[in-house]
């Protein structure tokens, strides 16, 4: 921000100018970089048309993390790149060198500390996820338990290269999807199969109706009268089960332990790199959830990894080889079974669904 701007504030409200915590070698190189190379799964670095490097080393990390694990990455930060450091969108941890000679004792430190340095190239990105049943009031399942179960069988990938190109992966808890799931190469969705269950002695105390209906994106709520009293109803041949309705109105649970679970979904991705972007599709309509580990959705994403590594060429994304063989052929190669969930059929969404007064011509 120029100095004139920052003068000209009349208030401290407000994120801090991101130019003021970049490393002293990005300010100088600011928008005058020439290339970058990676040097190892960990690790890379970005050179300057000056002629300065700036090395970055990825490591691993949760989602959600304690004071302490905080403290001790500062603390490496301190000791070998003057306290400099970021968090990824996918929850990796980037600490950002200019002296190439303390990658390899950083590694090590980083070891002791339980982590892994890795990420960075054709390998398995660290799973962006959401809350899951440590905060969410929509989950479908969880979501670090699913995540570290996932991880740990696919810790291989994510160290070293050993794929055709980069694959993210993605968790979300619920059909909301703030995990980037429609949008990654393998997804993890949790799935309600049942609709809200309205409280009715609580509603009209909790919830506003006006609000409620509001909230639905398929318009599935609607007002209705039971003994005299205001009340909602619900139109279960629409409902999608996302669970909106019970952000603005907590008298409509939609959890249900007995019938939520998990889907699977593959071929998303953002990049226009030799294909356009594209949102991912349904492989595996439920698998139950199964705590604490939960082996099936393991396995699940497993047989699509390694189908994938055996079958694609270099540089394609698992989307491009599903399209070169077929989605006949990757239901063959995978063993999963093809059934009636698979058929797009859906005509709520927002393209075919008139929300206005305005006459559609």
């Amino acid at each position: 921000m120029p100095e004139e701007a920052k003068n000209k504030r009349l208030t401290d409200i407000g994120p801090h100018d991101f130019h003021d915590y970049l490393p002293p070698v990005i300010k100088k190189n600011y928008g005058k970089w020439a290339y970058h190379e990676i040097l190892d799964a960990g690790s890379m670095v970005h050179v300057a048309e000056s002629g300065d490097k700036l090395y970055t080393v990825r490591v691993g990390s949760p989602r959600l993390v304690s004071g302490s694990f905080v403290r001790d990455l500062c603390d490496l930060a301190d000791k070998y790149c003057s306290g400099y450091l970021r968090f990824t969108t996918r929850n990796n941890v980037e600490f950002l060198l200019e002296d190439e000679k303390n990658i390899e004792p950083l590694k090590q430190d980083i070891a002791k500390l339980g982590l892994a340095a890795g990420g960075i190239g054709n390998v398995v990105a660290n799973i962006v996820h959401t809350q899951g049943w440590v905060h969410c009031h929509t989950s479908a399942s969880d979501a670090s338990g699913v995540v570290k179960s996932v991880m740990d069988d696919l810790y291989g990938y994510f160290v070293e290269e050993k794929l055709p190109a980069k694959v993210r992966i993605a968790f979300a808890c619920c059909l909301n999807m703030c995990g980037s799931v429609a949008s990654s190469d393998i997804a993890i969705l949790g799935t309600h199969r049942k609709p809200p269950r309205i409280n009715q002695e609580r509603l009209l105390n909790l919830c506003e109706i006006p609000s409620t209906i509001a909230a639905c994106p398929t318009n599935s709520i609607r007002p209705d009268t039971q003994d005299g009293k205001q009340t909602l109803r619900i139109n279960e041949e629409t409902c999608v089960f996302c669970g909106s309705c019970y952000t603005v109105c907590p008298a409509m649970p939609i959890a249900d332990p007995a019938t939520d679970g998990l889907s699977i979904w593959v071929g998303g991705k953002v990049s226009n790199a030799r294909t356009k972007p594209t949102f991912s599709k349904l492989v595996i309509p439920f698998i139950p959830n199964d705590p604490p580990r939960w082996p099936k959705v393991v396995e699940a994403v497993k047989t699509i990894l390694d189908a994938y590594k055996e079958g694609a060429e270099s540089g394609e994304r698992v989307v491009e080889w599903i399209e070169r063989i077929g989605w006949p052929r990757f239901f063959k190669i995978t063993g999963f079974k093809f059934t009636k969930y698979h058929v797009d059929d859906f005509r709520l969404a927002e393209t075919t669904m008139n929300y206005s007064s305005h006459t559609r011509l």
